[in-house]
C-alpha cells in the first residue's frame, strides 16, 4: 500500500521512511494540502520543537487539510512529535495551537526525574492494543523526548512512566501515535509499524 509520509520541513523522515520501504511499502513525501487529499493512509513524523512541527505544516497549508483528512476517518500514525501535535497545545511552546484532534494539553516531563527522556523503556498496555498486536509485553522501545502527554482514556493504549504516566501508544478511532521512536527500536518498533500497515488497508 502507499503511505503519505508529512513533511513539515524537518524531522526524521529518511528513517521513517526506509523503515516502511523495508517493510514493503510505498511512500511519497507529503508538502501540498492537495496530496493530503488524495492519501489513504498518513504518517506523521516529527522530532524537534513544537512550534517549529506546528509553523512547518501552517506553512505549508497543511494544517486543515490534515484536520479535514483525519476527521474524515483516514487512517494517521504520529510518532512522537506527531503524537503531540494531535494536541490542542504544549507547554513547550505557549500560544502555538496543535491540530486540536484531541483537546488535551502536553505538558513537560517532571522535573524529578532526567529530562529529556533518552533511551530504552518498557510500555505499561492499559488495554487491548492494534499497533502492539503479537509484540511481547517486556520488549522495549527507543524514546527521546521532554514533553508528553498525561496517560488517560479513552486514547491511552499503553503507558509508559518516567516522572509521571504518560500516553506512549495512542489509539482512538483512525488515529495511531507513538511517543517512542519505532523506526528505532529494533524488531519490536518495526513490528509495530507493519501492524499500522495492515490495519491501515
Amino acid at each position: 500500500m502507499k503511505i503519505f509520509i508529512i513533511d513539515y520541513g524537518a524531522g526524521n523522515l529518511p528513517s521513517v521512511e526506509r523503515a516502511l520501504r523495508s517493510l514493503g511499502a510505498e511512500t511519497e513525501c507529503v508538502t501540498r494540502p492537495e496530496q493530503v487529499a488524495a492519501a489513504r493512509a498518513l504518517v506523521l513524523p516529527g522530532v524537534g520543537h513544537f512550534s517549529a512541527f506546528v509553523t512547518g505544516l501552517r506553512e505549508r497549508n497543511l494544517t486543515a487539510a490534515l484536520q479535514h483528512a483525519i476527521a474524515g476517518g483516514i487512517p494517521v500514525l504520529g510518532i512522537c512529535l506527531g503524537l503531540q501535535a494531535m494536541f490542542s497545545a504544549s507547554a513547550e511552546a505557549p500560544g502555538e495551537q496543535g491540530l486540536d484532534l484531541i483537546h488535551e494539553n502536553v505538558q513537560a516531563l517532571p522535573t524529578n526525574v532526567k529530562s529529556p527522556h533518552i533511551g530504552w523503556n518498557q510500555l505499561r498496555r492499559l488495554r487491548k492494543s492494534i499497533l502492539l498486536r503479537e509484540i511481547p509485553h517486556d520488549a522495549y522501545f527507543y524514546f527521546a523526548h521532554s514533553y508528553a502527554v498525561a496517560a488517560s482514556q479513552p486514547h491511552t493504549a499503553a503507558a509508559c512512566d518516567h516522572g509521571f504516566p504518560f500516553a506512549a501508544v495512542l489509539e482512538q478511532d483512525n488515529m495511531m501515535a507513538v511517543q517512542f521512536h519505532p523506526e528505532k527500536s529494533g524488531d519490536a518498533g518495526w513490528h509495530v509499524l507493519r501492524n499500522f500497515l495492515e490495519w491501515a488497508q
